[in-house]
């Protein structure tokens, strides 16, 4: 069975677009014109994702991914800005988005960003269930995360790459390793995301005299045991 995509945006061009690009891709899609009638469709529909602009009318993209994520609802978001304003794409991912996109945005890595966020909301069955790295432990039958037994809230794509990192610790692993582990980014990219990311991380993790999280300069990252 395809997988369903509803399309948030006020812009029936860009709805156009995105649902012919979808539908060509092998997805199914369902449209909403602003945050409203994409509550009012999410009572009878249960997309697999939501693409989301920012800009539109009566609720705007962040309101709406607020209100998601207010009632538990985790279903994934990729959110769409007109710029690439970093305060704009900070607070999407720190209200819950999985990743986002600038307009205007290349089909192949719309395609690809969608697909990496529906894989890693899936639990990889060939990852092992338990790891751990001095007082980080992430179980991932539970998919919970603890830090000296506390338990720390992370988003799915925070989830992932820690997850990625602990499972190669000790491993110097290059940015475009992550995109692709992570984000699905098969090519040569300038995204930032990678960094944005695992400031995300330390922010949460590094406390109490851990600070694991270490950036190789002009390599990439690596998560280390405390000496």
């Amino acid at each position: 069975m395809a997988q369903l995509i509803m399309i948030v945006d006020d812009e029936p061009g860009v709805r156009a677009l995105l649902n012919d690009t979808l539908r060509i891709a092998g997805f199914e899609t369902v449209e909403a014109t602003d945050g409203m009638s994409a509550l009012t469709l999410l009572r009878t529909h249960k997309p697999d994702l939501l693409v989301i602009d920012i800009n539109m009318p009566l609720m705007d993209g962040f309101e709406l991914v607020e209100r998601l994520r207010s009632t538990n609802d985790l279903t994934p978001v990729l959110m769409l800005t007109a710029r690439e304003d970093k305060a704009d794409i900070t607070r999407g991912l720190k209200i819950g988005a999985d990743d986002y996109v600038v307009k205007p945005f290349g089909i192949e890595e719309l395609i690809l960003r969608i697909k990496a966020i529906l894989r890693r909301s899936i639990r990889n069955v060939d990852v092992p269930t338990l790891l751990a790295c001095g007082p980080i432990a992430i179980d991932d039958e539970q998919h919970l995360v603890t830090f000296n037994g506390e338990e720390i809230d992370l988003s799915p794509t925070e989830y992932r790459l820690l997850q990625i990192l602990i499972e190669k610790k000790g491993r110097v692993l290059s940015k475009n390793l992550l995109l692709d582990e992570v984000w699905g980014i098969t090519f040569e990219s300038e995204s930032t995301v990678v960094d944005t990311y695992i400031s995300y991380l330390r922010k949460k993790l590094h406390r109490d005299g851990f600070e694991g999280i270490k950036t190789i300069r002009g390599v990439g990252f690596q998560i280390q045991e405390p000496k």
